[in-house]
């Protein structure tokens, strides 16, 4: 396997949802709480999770929109947590977002052609009269023709603007871009046609993903490696082939149980969770999933186990395997 990309350590980002008339905390939601990971160079890491699991707030600290609270982001050999704001922000460039809506992700006054030409002429990395041809290419790279460059955001369907996001996210040759969710907004069958696009422009620029999605049934299209979090923790990791295969966590259990098929002679059984998701304002000491974990037992509500290596890159965070390793 290649060497890592992106390496994060213990990665956390908390937010302040109450504080005392002195300023002080009183109440914090955990985000992101003591995650770590690590994107190997060409490889798409899919990351998957219900909403306000936090996956969204990791891609989003990668491309500096949020300050981590503690913790490592080591991006090409950098930390990108101990650079200045100035020096960030020039490293941050090798590092792009996919938006999940294309429509408001988009300057509605702009142009298509305006728009994936600003981050050219902003970092100025071609002459003037060479940005014209580079928006061209871009344009054919993602399926769209050159003339439709005059045409406006509204004139778009959801796919072709999504389009436009991937050839702007390639307009200044990133090492990394963060897919954040970039097909939940789309038809299932444009959702088809953007994934087999994205991968096919990932083999032949030799990009790295972060894809960031709801559902295993879309990363798996694309991932080569997933990593499953819950309510701000990391629950597994596996290459793509073993994680559906043979998950072993009881929550990855569950999300696949709940895949949809077309196969009526396949009998499926379906996991039923119990329960609410609990706060992330005070979600325990305990494993996040203990509440509603059809597999717990007693103490699970009291350690939060950590990712034990199961052999051949397979993580897994469960104490079901603490106790069989004691």
């Amino acid at each position: 396997m290649n060497e890592p990309l992106v390496q994060i350590k213990n990665l956390k980002k908390y937010f302040t949802v109450d504080t005392d008339f002195l300023g002080r905390p009183t109440s914090v939601l955990k985000a992101v709480d003591d995650v770590s990971f690590d994107i190997h160079k060409g490889e798409a890491f899919g990351l998957v999770g219900e909403s306000g699991c936090g996956k969204t707030t990791i891609g989003k600290m990668l491309v500096n929109l949020y300050k981590p609270t503690s913790g490592q982001i080591i991006f090409d050999g950098r930390d990108l947590t101990a650079l200045s704001d100035k020096e960030r922000r020039r490293c941050c460039r090798d590092i792009q977002l996919i938006f999940q809506d294309p429509y408001s992700s988009l300057n509605p006054r702009m142009t298509i052609g305006d728009i994936i030409a600003e981050p050219i002429i902003i970092n100025k990395l071609l002459p003037s009269n060479e940005v014209e041809s580079r928006v061209n290419y871009l344009l054919n790279c993602v399926g769209l023709a050159n003339h439709q460059r005059n045409r406006y955001p509204h004139e778009f369907s959801g796919g072709q603007r999504q389009r436009v996001g991937i050839a702007r996210a390639l307009a200044v040759q990133p090492k990394l871009i963060v897919c954040d969710e970039p097909v939940s907004a789309l038809d299932v069958s444009i959702q088809a046609q953007v994934l087999n696009l994205l991968d096919d422009l990932k083999a032949e620029f030799g990009l790295t993903y972060l894809f960031i999605a709801h559902g295993l049934n879309v990363v798996k299209h694309i991932s080569d490696r997933v990593g499953v979090m819950y309510l701000g923790k990391l629950m597994e990791i596996a290459p793509k082939s073993d994680l559906y295969k043979n998950p072993l966590n009881p929550y990855t259990q569950a999300l696949l149980s709940a895949i949809p098929t077309i196969d009526v002679n396949r009998k499926k059984e379906r996991i039923i969770l119990k329960g609410d998701v609990p706060s992330p304002i005070d979600p325990g000491d305990g494993c996040r999933f203990s509440s509603r974990c059809f597999k717990s037992f007693d103490g699970c509500d009291a350690v939060c186990p950590a990712l034990k290596d199961m052999g051949g890159s397979h993580l897994v965070a469960c104490r079901l395997f603490d106790e069989a390793a004691g």
